[in-house]
């Protein structure tokens, strides 16, 4: 799932919006479909603009240059050096998602997870 969110910067005194795009990775991208909308809900609670979808581990390689951070799902987490490895030169943080929050589809918790990540 990509998650495009919409941060205010102040640049020369004027407004700027940035987009950071946030790829959550599973196994076949199924079972993250009800933390989409748990997310999307949290976002639109918090007036947070952002566009959320799923995807399967088999896509990451075509997503790589159009994300800024990449959660993985629990049941994937053995891949976390291995990404880790193949995003380094990027700059881009990887992180394996709360297996709890993950568990109990913890939309909040989550997306608080990610928007860490890119502060």
């Amino acid at each position: 799932m990509i998650i495009a969110i919409y941060i205010s910067v102040n640049k020369n005194n004027k407004e700027e919006v940035i987009m950071k795009r946030i790829l959550l990775v599973c196994s076949a991208g199924m079972s993250t479909s009800l933390l989409v909308s748990k997310m999307q809900a949290s976002a639109e609670n918090q007036k947070i603009e952002c566009e959320i979808n799923a995807t399967a581990e088999a896509e990451l390689k075509d997503r790589i240059d159009d994300t800024d951070v990449i959660l993985l799902g629990p049941q994937v987490r053995f891949l976390l050096s291995k990404i880790k490895k193949s995003v380094e030169s990027k700059g881009i943080p990887v992180e394996v998602i709360n297996a709890v929050d993950y568990g109990t589809m913890n939309g909040e918790k989550v997306l608080k997870q990610a928007l860490d990540l890119i502060k």
